[in-house]
């Protein structure tokens, strides 16, 4: 289990690493921005809802009290044509309205609370969003301006990342010349003492030739020179005795 959280950890630091140099903050502040854009609509949104039914029951309402008046008109005339059963008749229905009346009333003054407070959250978050929104564009612009001068100080002092691929490039073709300058030195000492033939020059078999007899007879005076100095040279001939020494020895 403690490998395991140790791997989770080390997995997560490095995610984290690869977020960091990805993102980019002018994105997530348009982003961040785009939420808060949403949830304002969100709350303009709502408050339209709660002004449509509000204006619904008030539509409804006027309706009803249209019907009451009428009804009220109807028991006043059958007070008048003398029929008190006609004009209880209409009360009662009126008295029936008004009770739907008062609800609806009741609704009413619940949603204008409502609404009240959408309002009120409305204009918060308008408030909130565009603050949020001058401080992003302040950011955005703050950031874009030192993106540009370390990639101006980049370029000037070589140590972007594309500077350095130059810079290694320029290393690596210099390296490859110096290889092959010392390459084509090396052929020409080689052909200089014959090991090498030039077929490219003007020469023919028989200096060619002549040019190996000369190297070959470099190399023998050169090992003839080098066994002499180490005493592993050709022996020398004895001086012969003289005949007077020989006839002292005699006598």
């Amino acid at each position: 289990m403690g490998l395991i959280k140790r791997m989770e950890t080390v997995f997560k630091s490095k995610m984290n690493k690869v977020l960091n140099r990805m993102e980019d903050p002018r994105e997530t502040l348009d982003y961040s921005y785009e939420k808060q854009l949403e949830m304002l609509q969100n709350v303009k949104r709502g408050v339209a809802e709660v002004t449509t039914s509000k204006k619904r029951l008030q539509l409804q309402r006027a309706k009803l009290m249209q019907s009451v008046d009428k009804l009220d008109s109807q028991a006043k005339d059958a007070i008048v044509a003398d029929r008190e059963d006609l004009a209880r008749m209409a009360l009662e229905r009126k008295a029936a309205l008004m009770q739907q009346v008062e609800g609806i009333d009741t609704e009413i003054t619940e949603l204008e609370k409502q609404e009240e407070k959408l309002i009120a959250s409305e204009k918060r978050l308008s408030t909130k969003v565009e603050i949020f929104r001058t401080r992003k564009e302040s950011i955005k612009a703050g950031y874009s301006a030192a993106e540009a001068q370390v990639r101006i100080n980049e370029s000037v002092t070589g140590i972007s990342e594309e500077m350095a691929d130059v810079g290694l490039a320029i290393e690596r073709a210099e390296n490859k010349t110096e290889e092959m300058k010392a390459r084509a030195e090396a052929i020409d000492e080689l052909m200089e003492v014959g090991t090498l033939e030039d077929l490219t020059g003007p020469q023919d078999d028989i200096e060619r030739e002549l040019a190996k007899i000369s190297a070959r007879t470099s190399v023998e005076s050169e090992l003839a020179r080098l066994k002499a100095e180490a005493g592993e040279g050709p022996e020398k001939p004895e001086k012969p005795e003289s005949k007077e020494a020989g006839k002292g020895e005699n006598k």
